[in-house]
């Protein structure tokens, strides 16, 4: 066998290698052979369409007229692709820091709970699912309709503590021009009356879950004194039908909790609430004419939320559920490089009198910076190419407000416009503001392997 060492003689030239061993270069062959079907899988899966692209993007829509670079200036000016790239601007600032950041906080605090284990399974689970599967899960969780969509549920459950409701939202006045609109709201009579006046107010368009579960029925009201007017507010509606429209039938419910009010020259001069019976009494009112008025408060609809997917917060939105499923992988990164972070700095630093919040922002986060910087540039890939929880979760009234630079690529391609030229540019484009993120991590990735 040839001896494969580098001989130097004393007063000879320079050093010479001597020729490799036979096997040596057989074993070199031996591993292209088997590199070749993965090579050229590889030439013909990716080398070739980036190459492919590069060059479909220099010409037009039918592919047969070479315009050069005008589809990347259209990019820049076309108002549909400049959301897109607000869009992805917005998405690489918000979405890394925040999953970046909510990883090290449980992977730090998880370290101090006993159940530990069990909390990064449950914060780690979603990674398990597909982006359409959350896309369809955070869809019905973003429903504008209370009773199916669980944000809005909350925030309804929680403004309806602090908040009343209104008694009976989307009633009216039988007679819309004794009572007619207000410009307030709520409902304010066409004529004054005097005290002393009876009045009878009857109401429709009440929904049947509004009424009380078992209803009174309306009765007419008693005579009303000198310095008072007294009423009574119902539904003027009869199960099955019949019944005079504007006077009390039997059978006819009676409306408790209705605010009645007397105006005076703008002023409130008397309120009172319906009670069971309907009935109301205006008391202490001076002579005089007043104007009475059923305040809006009375049939304002009630709060049904916040339009998450609407065109204002639908990208806010959006990137709550890519944290959702991201913030599981950042903690267990994180987690595994503080697992290696030797426990010696901490403990000294702590003897030597620096508090938690010290020792985890002077000595935790700088020894964990290689780790972070890592998460942080994956997570800046990831968004970049963000499409599938985008093209699920926000609807078709909102789908321009939500667009990034993969969606507009797909659109602008396959959604109808059949543009392949500005759909090879914009991907080129992506390519390349993807590029420098991958160089980065290869980069950090060979150093820690040296």
């Amino acid at each position: 066998m040839t001896d494969t060492t580098t001989e130097t003689r004393s007063g000879a030239g320079p050093t010479r290698a001597r020729p490799r061993s036979r096997p040596a270069q057989e074993g070199r062959w031996l591993a292209w052979v088997f590199l070749a079907p993965a090579s050229a899988v590889l030439l013909a899966l990716v080398l070739w369409p980036i190459v492919y692209s590069m060059w479909r993007s220099l010409f037009d829509r039918t592919g047969k007229e070479f315009i050069g670079l005008g589809n990347y200036q259209r990019i820049f000016t076309d108002p549909d692709t400049f959301t897109a790239l607000k869009n992805n601007l917005i998405w690489v600032i918000v979405a890394p820091i925040l999953v970046t950041v909510l990883g090290l906080i449980f992977a730090v605090l998880t370290e101090r709970i006993r159940w530990s284990t069990a909390f990064k399974l449950v914060v780690f689970m979603p990674m398990a699912i597909s982006f359409l599967a959350a896309g369809i899960i955070f869809r019905v969780v973003y429903e504008e309709d209370p009773n199916r969509g669980l944000a809005n549920a909350i925030v309804t459950s929680v403004h309806d503590i602090f908040n009343d409701s209104s008694q009976y939202p989307g009633a009216r006045p039988r007679d819309a021009e004794a009572l007619p609109a207000a410009d307030a709201g709520g409902f304010a009579s066409a004529a004054q009356v005097e005290p002393g006046t009876v009045l009878q107010i009857p109401l429709v368009g009440v929904g049947a879950d509004e009424l009380p579960e078992e209803p009174t029925l309306a009765t007419p009201p008693g005579e009303a004194a000198a310095d008072t007017v007294t009423g009574t507010v119902w539904f003027d509606f009869v199960r099955g039908g019949g019944g005079t429209p504007g006077e009390i039938d039997d059978g006819e419910a009676a409306l408790p909790g209705v605010v009645v009010q007397a105006v005076r020259d703008g002023e409130v001069v008397a309120d009172a609430t319906t009670d069971d019976s309907g009935q109301f009494t205006l008391e202490g009112l001076d002579s005089g004419v007043v104007q009475i008025v059923l305040p809006a408060e009375n049939f304002a609809p009630p709060f049904r939320g916040v339009s998450w997917l609407g065109p204002g917060l639908v990208t806010p939105s959006i990137i709550t559920a890519y944290v959702w499923m991201w913030a599981g992988f950042a903690m267990v990164l994180i987690g595994a490089g503080l697992s290696s972070i030797p426990r010696d700095a901490l403990e000294a630093a702590r003897i030597d009198g620096a508090s938690e919040w010290q020792v985890f922002r002077l000595i935790t986060v700088p020894l964990l910076a290689p780790v972070l910087t890592v998460v942080l540039v994956t997570m800046i890939i990831n968004v970049l190419k963000i499409f599938d929880l985008i093209y699920i979760i926000a609807p078709g009234s909102s789908a321009s407000a939500a667009n990034v630079i993969a969606v507009q690529m797909w659109a602008v391609s396959f959604g109808g416009a059949q543009d392949f030229g500005m759909g090879s540019a914009l991907g080129v484009f992506l390519f390349l503001l993807v590029l420098p993120a991958m160089l980065f991590n290869i980069r950090r990735f060979r150093q820690e392997q040296l």
